[in-house]
């Protein structure tokens, strides 16, 4: 599901373009600093730099495999509801499908385990696409 797939997409995507994607997404679901740095997998210090950046940085394959997920997860999100209070608070409601088992997608991937960011995408995207 991830959209990095090879070492020869990674030299094609703009860090830069993919952390702000992804910080924007996680602040319309309305994550914590906590949250975001948990999912993301940075350091307080790093993200902070990647927030102000005026130069180039790199994130590592898995960041961009994060940043990959939030993307499919909001797409998914988008697919699913037409209402924006859906799309963007989801991530928020408790959901008792037996996966979440009562959790909110949120507090999965808050835990930071990429796993976890994996199942829930990919949970997600049955849900949109009419397979749960």
């Amino acid at each position: 599901m991830a959209l990095v797939d090879s070492k020869l997409s990674e030299k094609y995507i703009d860090n830069n373009v993919a952390f702000n994607m992804g910080n924007r997404i996680l602040e319309l679901w309305g994550c914590s600093d906590e949250q975001k740095l948990a999912i993301l997998d940075l350091s307080r210090s790093s993200y902070y730099r990647y927030l102000n950046a005026d130069s180039v940085f790199s994130l590592s394959r898995e960041q961009l495999e994060r940043l990959s997920y939030l993307a499919n997860i909001h797409h998914a999100l988008r697919l699913q509801f037409s209402n924006k209070d859906n799309v963007y608070g989801f991530m928020n409601m408790v959901n008792h499908n037996d996966y979440f088992n009562g959790q909110t997608p949120l507090a999965l991937i808050s835990t930071g385990d990429l796993e976890s960011l994996s199942k829930v995408a990919k949970q997600i995207a049955s849900m949109a696409h009419g397979f749960s």
